[in-house]
């Protein structure tokens, strides 16, 4: 039977708050037998971090773009004592968010402000990120260049086009392949899908988030490695086991740092 992880599921969303242990078993059922939960903001740490199981949950801590005009100095300093005390945590969820067109110049300054931040905390304690990046590509690249950050990680639910992927590859980042191939429309999600290196992407599904009218779970996953299989022209149990060599080789930084 294949494994698979889910590289980005938000588990201590309260969309799951009553029905967890059968969310996790529905994902061991279709092969899904690690997860990858991060944190969006100080308020998510301490339930993000009672989720942590060795080998099996894996977590990370960060302020989302979304949160980054709310953050404030002692939620900073609490990330980087709790990432002190959690020495396998990633620093994630983190990143940029310029969707709204109707975002000002300072808006997306405190974002990069936030961001920076987080990359040199992420550089200085040589953990891997969780990178969220909407509609911000070229931005996430150059705060990284910046930041002169070296330790990779996630470009998490990515949606772009296959030269951003390739961006983001060259600054060091796996490509998260997500719930978007569940739509047969999502055009750039499946180039993405089917031309990447199989070396460079893993896979996830933002549960409980990217699916219409219905709350997403891990489960998923399979069904994403299956259409990223025959997007490929290869076996799902191929599309598995590069991939799960991929989320080794990232977990790995983090065991030995």
């Amino acid at each position: 039977m294949i494994s698979l992880t889910d590289t980005h599921c938000h588990l201590a969303d309260a969309a799951f708050r009553h029905c967890l242990p059968n969310v996790i078993t529905e994902a061991a059922t279709a092969g899904v037998r690690r997860f990858i939960v991060p944190a969006t903001q100080r308020a998510d740490f301490q339930d993000v971090l009672a989720l942590e199981r060795a080998e099996t949950i894996h977590i990370g801590l960060g302020i989302h773009p979304w949160f980054a005009e709310s953050a404030a100095e002692e939620g900073f300093a609490e990330l980087e004592t709790l990432l002190l005390q959690h020495p396998h945590a990633w620093v994630g969820e983190i990143g940029l968010d310029f969707y709204d067109k109707n975002q000002t110049e300072t808006q997306k300054h405190i974002q990069k402000t936030c961001f920076l931040r987080q990359l040199a905390l992420a550089e200085k304690l040589r953990r891997p990120v969780i990178i969220h990046n909407l509609k911000a590509t070229a931005a996430v690249v150059e705060a990284v260049k910046q930041s002169r950050f070296t330790q990779g990680g996630i470009a998490h639910a990515f949606s772009g086009s296959l030269e951003e992927a390739h961006m983001l590859t060259r600054a060091g980042f796996s490509i998260g392949i997500g719930s978007l191939l569940l739509n047969p429309t999502a055009r750039k999600a499946r180039e993405a899908a089917a031309k990447l290196p199989l070396e460079s992407i893993v896979l996830e599904t933002d549960s409980p988030f990217m699916l219409k009218n219905t709350v997403n779970t891990p489960a998923n996953v399979r069904e994403i490695a299956e259409i990223t299989a025959s997007l490929r022209d290869i076996s799902v149990e191929e599309v598995a086991r590069q991939t799960e060599e991929n989320v080794d080789r990232l977990l790995a930084k983090l065991r030995y740092s």
